[in-house]
């Protein structure tokens, strides 16, 4: 049995701190460098790349970052691997040769393919309906394994999962096989927590009294053992913080269910269990694994058309009033709705009364327009919101002169029997190997075959309550899964989860979360093994990043926006009112 093997990530998007991979090479010692640099926006973005002349359609940000470190990396035997390869892994791969070449350096490069299928989506489910500028399987760890175990100092790969830039490095140290469900899925969770960098070691967290080192957060560092337990922890001397409520906020980023569907193993989230093993070091036992669906995760990127936006802003009395003003106006010289494919006014109001500055005093118009026709949504919408300038409501001014309209891209998740994809490792030497499927269960997001986690107690009698923000009693973290929002909520006590998890219901997110969830589907999972709930808004998000007009498009703040509103909340959890107007004192 071999020790734990150190793996540190590096990147968590294409354009994530670009100093990280020299920090973390230079830090101390790891075995395994990584990195994520591709989401579903930044494969639409690499797509358009790759289509202009002498275009690429990998991370350019990647090849600087690995000059950088190489050297240090083959001294110290420093395997890279990184999904950088984005929709051309062959051509990243050969760009690292080139650069191990003029560095001096004998470097063994490798990559792994297979996963675009712009070739032919007639095995996509559902079936495509724009043609697709992008089309990418999600494929797993085993081709990372195998180019390891040739000998490849770096793997390129294209769209994997981001788990599997650990779990590939994962399987190949500790020799697993295919069936190693409950060691695959410690794994995949360890490369959940890391795989957005500093997200795991203070960085977007929700309680900020908590980090006391108020530098720029370090980047994680998983240290995964041969039974697929991991220790989640950073270098020494590095900013931000890794506690158990950092590493359970990352948990909850962007997932659906508890049964956590991977492309080699089902991984049952309501199994973890999280214990701190010292400063700035959480320890990840439990984990639970079950044979993966038979399909493959697939995303969708097409052109969906031009958008703009324009701001228009309103000051003092009358808001409301001035704002329909500047809507009738603005339709009759566009000729009305009827021309583009949607027109959005959304009157955001962060005015106030008697404001003791000129701003403060100040609304938003957004006014955001879609459709085919690049002119009419450019510059002649851009236009009639300015020539309101004189003709218009008191005060009218825009935050921005005319603007030019931007393509923008839809998103679409789908699935695909994996006999219509061939994974696909080249190793260093350039052989090609299909890298085989592991066992399948059509039964793979059910709870069999693995323990039930055990039942939270019954909340205590609520008593007393003072209205506070529900973020006094829970932490959160927001983001999108295409065109889905998902909210994960935690607490740091047992007592604070059994009322979070009686109070807050479908129907009370639906509530606090305002009008734009009104009609939406919402899925509330528990995880009380983790004190947490997730929660899923189904639409929120329209098409996507790429094609939501929502101010924030990728729902970031979404959780924090949940964690603002008041509640109840008992007293013996929140403590008495002490000077707060808010406090109600009221019994439940």
């Amino acid at each position: 049995m071999r020790r734990p093997i150190r793996i540190a990530n590096c990147s968590g998007f294409y354009g994530d701190r670009r100093s990280a991979a020299r920090e973390m090479v230079e830090g101390g010692p790891i075995d395994v460098l990584t990195g994520d640099w591709l989401a579903e926006l930044t494969m639409l973005i690499l797509a358009k790349a790759q289509g202009r002349p002498d275009g690429v359609g990998w991370a350019r940000t990647f090849l600087p970052q690995l000059e950088g470190v190489l050297a240090r990396c083959v001294r110290d035997g420093i395997r890279v691997v990184a999904n950088a390869g984005g929709l051309d892994p062959a051509g990243c791969a050969d760009a690292v040769r080139d650069l191990a070449e003029r560095l001096g350096l004998d470097v063994a490069v490798a990559h792994v393919e297979g996963d675009d299928l712009r070739g032919d989506v007639s095995a996509i489910s559902p079936p495509v309906g724009r043609e697709p500028v992008s089309a990418n399987a999600y494929l797993g760890g085993w081709g990372i394994a195998r180019a390891l175990q040739a000998g490849a100092d770096v793997v390129v790969t294209g769209r994997v999962t981001d788990a599997s830039v650990v779990v590939g490095p994962a399987a190949w140290w500790h020799d697993w096989s295919p069936t190693d469900w409950d060691a695959l899925a410690g794994a995949v969770v360890a490369g959940h927590v890391i795989e957005c960098g500093p997200q795991a070691t203070g960085g977007n967290y929700a309680f900020l009294d908590e980090i006391t080192d108020r530098r720029a957060p370090g980047f994680p560092i998983a240290e995964v053992a041969a039974d697929g337990s991991s220790t989640i922890t950073k270098h020494p001397d590095t900013g931000g913080l890794v506690s158990v409520g950092t590493v359970t906020a990352q948990l909850l980023y962007e997932i659906g269910p508890p049964a956590y569907l991977n492309p080699d193993v089902t991984t049952h989230f309501d199994t973890i269990t999280l214990a701190p093993d010292g400063d700035d070091r959480v320890a990840i036992s439990g984990v639970r694994g079950t044979p993966p669906p038979p399909t493959l995760k697939v995303a969708l990127t097409a052109s969906g058309g031009y958008r703009n936006t324009m701001t228009m802003v309103i000051t003092g009395l009358d808001v409301e009033a001035k704002a329909a003003r500047a809507e009738e106006l603005l339709l009759e010289r566009l000729g009305g709705r009827d021309r583009f494919d949607d027109v959005e006014f959304d009157l955001l109001r962060v005015d106030r009364p008697d404001a003791p500055t000129n701003p403060q005093a100040t609304a938003h118009l957004r006014i955001t327009v879609k459709g085919d026709d690049r002119d009419l949504v450019g510059r002649t919408f851009s236009n009639a919101v300015v020539e309101q300038a004189l003709g218009g409501y008191a005060g009218v001014h825009t935050t921005t002169p005319p603007s030019s309209a931007s393509a923008f891209g839809i998103y679409t998740p789908a699935s695909v029997p994996r006999a219509a994809v061939e994974h696909v490792v080249v190793l260093p030497d350039g052989s090609r190997e299909v890298v085989a499927d592991p066992p399948t269960s059509s039964d793979a997001g059910s709870a069999a075959g693995h323990d039930a986690p055990a039942p939270t107690p019954a909340a205590a009698g609520v008593g007393p309550t003072r209205r506070v923000p529900l973020g006094t009693v829970c932490g959160a973290r927001s983001g999108d899964k295409g065109g889905n929002a998902n909210v994960g909520l935690w607490t740091r006590d047992e007592a604070s989860f059994a009322w979070l998890r009686d109070t807050l219901t479908v129907d009370r997110v639906r509530t606090l979360l305002g009008p734009e969830a009104a009609d939406l589907p919402i899925d509330r999972h528990e995880l009380p093994n983790l004190r947490a709930l997730n929660v899923v808004v189904h639409g929120l998000l329209g098409d996507g990043v790429a094609s939501s007009t929502r101010p924030d498009p990728q729902a970031k703040g979404l959780g924090e926006y949940l964690r603002s509103r008041l509640v109840e909340a008992p007293v013996r959890l929140v403590g008495p009112v002490q000077d707060d107007a808010r406090g109600s004192g009221s019994p439940a």
